[in-house]
């Protein structure tokens, strides 16, 4: 083989075998300060590899010894596990604190148990996962899930049904009345057709008891005062010209009724990645005051 022939045949050889490194990549991946891993998780709830995302902090790899709080962070309906990374600022916005920053997979399952356990898979499948394959700290007190609509959902919806796991939820546009949508009363809800069939494709008909069971409305009032104490502090927000802004503000008064601690944050700002932008930063710097002073 001629030399120019052989030298480039190296070249192809190292380009595909740098291709392979990063397409499955489980070694963390420099963002500045951060490092982010891309990783799968075989899982048997759901019977396929899901995959998801994870932001280390500044230092990681160098001290070998130090444990960090945990941050769940969960993307939207008809988002994927890697929207945080790429659609916001969240590692420049990360810089400054001590997270690990986990992003799963979502798909449009309203992070609940319906055909498919995604519920369950984040409880019991990927917690342990991440708290096994990083140096987390594993208590309640450096535990932390937030989201956007639904994920913001979800992560209250966590929140209240584990409070023994979280010590802060958070969030920024959530879809709280989620359980009540359907197709048919979308557009009296003032939200599309297409997100109450997607409900419906999770919870089913109006009524069901799926739906009662994942309200967080009903399980919210239904926490007894002399408990109310031991929740996570709620953080909460939305956009004046958000769709979801009225259910929000249902939601809030009925935290103040209950005595729940809470921080809500109504401000200009329409459902888009904006004002998730935004949040995230602001949300990053309220959990570091809760969690880590």
């Amino acid at each position: 083989m001629p030399p120019q022939f052989r030298k480039r045949s190296i070249l192809s050889l190292l380009l595909s075998a740098a291709f392979f490194v990063c397409a499955n990549a489980q070694t963390p991946v420099s963002m500045g300060a951060n490092q982010v891993v891309d990783l799968r998780l075989e899982s048997k709830l759901m019977k396929r590899a899901m995959p998801y995302k994870v932001l280390l902090p500044k230092g990681y790899n160098a001290d070998r010894t130090t444990k960090y709080p945990v941050i769940y962070l969960l993307h939207g309906l008809w988002g994927h596990y890697d929207d945080w990374a790429t659609r916001t600022k969240l590692a420049e916005y990360a810089r400054p604190y001590n997270f690990i920053i986990v992003m799963p997979e979502g798909g449009d399952s309203w992070y609940s148990d319906g055909a498919e356990k995604w519920e369950s898979y984040i409880s019991r499948e990927l917690l342990p996962e991440v708290e096994t394959r990083f140096r987390t700290i594993n208590d309640r007190e450096h535990r932390v899930i937030a989201g956007l609509s639904m994920g913001g959902y979800a992560a209250i919806k966590y929140g209240l049904r584990n409070p023994e796991r979280y010590a802060l939820v958070g969030s920024f546009s959530g879809a709280l009345e989620a359980s009540d949508y359907t197709g048919a009363n979308a557009k009296a809800k003032g939200i599309a057709t297409s997100i109450g069939k997607t409900v419906d494709a999770v919870f089913g008909p109006e009524n069901s008891e799926i739906r009662r069971n994942n309200n967080i409305f009903a399980m919210l009032r239904a926490v007894p005062d002399v408990s109310a104490k031991n929740l996570p502090f709620i953080y909460e927000s939305c956009g004046t010209e958000d769709p979801f802004v009225a259910g929000d503000r249902i939601f809030m008064g009925v935290l103040i009724d209950k005595k729940i601690p809470h921080e809500y944050r109504e401000l200009p700002g329409v459902h888009g990645w904006t004002f998730w932008d935004d949040q995230i930063r602001e949300f990053l710097a309220v959990a570091d005051r809760k969690i880590n002073h």
